[in-house]
């Protein structure tokens, strides 16, 4: 599924930022590879193909938990609330929930869990307390109505004897996923507190294997979002599935950047398109790296 979606064409900056869209554009294996990327303070941003609608993955998971971020600021949740699992909450793949013995949680607990592991089981129980429209109301208020959460995490996608079961959990663009971490990084999600709850959560994110994989730099540091002189932090979240691999976050470093970078193949290319998929990522990364360790106006 990649189909385009309209909107403006994002200001592409000075040479910084078209490094790193020269980065998106060295790879051998076809595929579908998009990114956006966004100088938080200077207001520059680049984009390659990044209003093409593609499968995102967890990555959407960032649009989830901004909602539930908004709503534990304006106390319509508690962090502390009990949240009960029922049988459809659960499923397998990434996580931790579903190997332990616990059946309720707190909504703290469920979005830390979100975060840090993608845990599948907690966010089926965010996405139950607050609700599939709420999300999609949140994207359109921020700029990014193309990212859309079809459906809840599945063991088993549609198939022809469960047609009305969506074949997706998300699609989005990578522009979409930019403007969430941009809002987060610029206090504008909902309010400061809630921006500063959403980038703690992805501060937790045990998943570098994708955009951060090549970059120096300490995944435990403390003082975030504070970086080390001369160092770099990462916020971020990932997503994969079967022909998606996907990773949007923050780099701190002496500049704050944005960025989005989504890959989608065809499965039937084989195991080397994926690997294909994955270098060229770390590739875009390493370019967001040294442009958020090079400071602005250099």
């Amino acid at each position: 599924m990649v189909t385009p979606h309209p909107g403006p064409r994002p200001h592409v900056g000075g040479t910084d930022l078209e490094e790193v869209t020269a980065a998106v554009r060295r790879r051998s294996v076809p595929l579908t590879l998009t990114m956006c990327a966004v100088d938080v303070d200077g207001g520059d941003s680049t984009g390659h193909d990044d209003g093409v609608v593609v499968p995102v993955a967890s990555a959407a998971k960032l649009l989830l938990l901004a909602e539930v971020a908004r709503r534990l600021e304006t106390g319509e949740l508690g962090a502390d609330e009990p949240v009960p699992l029922t049988a459809e909450d659960t499923v397998h793949g990434t996580g931790l929930i579903h190997r332990l013995s616990g059946q309720v949680w707190t909504v703290g607990d469920l979005c830390w869990l979100t975060a840090s592991v993608s845990d599948n089981t907690a966010t089926n129980a965010l996405l139950r307390l607050v609700g599939r429209t709420a999300t999609s109301a949140l994207a359109e208020r921020l700029g990014a109505g193309g990212l859309v959460i079809h459906d809840r995490v599945r063991d088993e996608r549609g198939t022809s004897q469960r047609p009305e079961v969506p074949p997706l959990f998300a699609t989005g663009t990578a522009r979409d996923l930019a403007a969430i971490v941009a809002h987060a990084a610029r206090d504008t999600l909902h309010s400061p507190g809630t921006s500063g709850r959403l980038l703690r959560w992805m501060y937790a994110n045990t998943d570098h294997t994708l955009v951060p994989a090549l970059l120096a730099h300490d995944p435990y540091a403390p003082g975030f979002p504070t970086p080390p002189p001369g160092g770099l932090l990462v916020a971020n979240k990932t997503g994969t599935d079967p022909g998606v691999r996907a990773d949007a976050g923050l780099l701190l470093g002496a500049r704050r950047v944005a960025y989005a970078v989504v890959a989608h193949w065809d499965t039937a290319l084989g195991p080397e398109a994926e690997r294909a998929a994955v270098h060229a990522i770390r590739e875009v990364g390493q370019a967001l790296g040294a442009l958020a360790l090079r400071p602005a106006g250099r």
